[in-house]
């Protein structure tokens, strides 16, 4: 498969041989790939180079891959960030999350799995104008940000997409399982609380304090987009 302008991925990972491979598969598959193999020289790499993506270990040399990804938050990073886990327990789910990745990557190592998941986050981007409107809640299709009573607001890109898909629908009530098919496109283990950790999230974001919430729950359904 050829990729447009050949995307960058960085891929910070202490164990050469997966990092080799992980580099091999990403090459072949059409993009550009830059190995680190510590949080320092990924950290730098991406101040450099920008990446489009990255991916790294949960388990790093020197630091841990969650504190790097804080990091990487914290220094204004908005590409789509990745971890690699050997576990996937809810509560390693959620502490991905929580440190601001974008998704994760079960060890042992499937470039099948591995390179849909960065096809779907690699999409070409779209040349578009496009906004989305509900009430004073605006979203910006071509920046990603969402405008809320005149507040710029940055957005990861799964809180991009769910919000998207919230205002796509609004008033209608979205069951979890549509979310999870459309905004995370492949299948999540049942008991998953990824969707509660997002709309958490995007709460603490777009929800200004003491004024009606957006975003609401319904009880052993889903979500809905509406007013108070």
């Amino acid at each position: 498969m050829t990729v447009a302008h050949n995307p960058c991925v960085l891929v910070i990972e202490t164990d050469d041989s997966l990092a080799n491979q992980l580099s091999f598969d990403l090459q072949e598959a059409g993009y550009e790939a830059i190995l680190a193999h510590d949080a320092t020289s990924g950290l730098q790499y991406c101040r450099d180079r920008q990446p489009a993506l990255i991916v790294l270990d949960r388990m790093l040399a020197g630091e841990s891959g969650l504190s790097l990804c804080k990091n990487l938050r914290s220094a204004g990073t908005r590409s789509p960030v990745l971890v690699l886990m050997a576990r996937d327990t809810v509560d390693d789910r959620v502490a991905c999350l929580e440190a601001g990745a974008d998704d994760y990557i079960l060890k042992p190592y499937r470039p099948e799995d591995f390179l849909k998941l960065i096809r779907l986050y690699l999409k070409p981007d779209v040349d578009t104008t496009e906004q989305l409107r509900f009430g004073e809640l605006v979203l910006d299709i071509a920046t990603r940000r969402a405008i809320h009573n005149g507040r710029v607001i940055d957005l990861t890109m799964k809180e991009f997409e769910l919000l998207k898909f919230l205002m796509e629908h609004p008033r209608e009530v979205l069951t979890r399982e549509q979310i999870l098919e459309n905004v995370w496109g492949y299948d999540f283990m049942g008991e998953s609380n990824v969707i509660e950790v997002y709309i958490r999230y995007l709460r603490l974001k777009i929800e200004d304090e003491g004024q009606k919430r957006l975003i609401q729950t319904v009880r052993g359904v889903g979500y809905v987009l509406r007013e108070s």
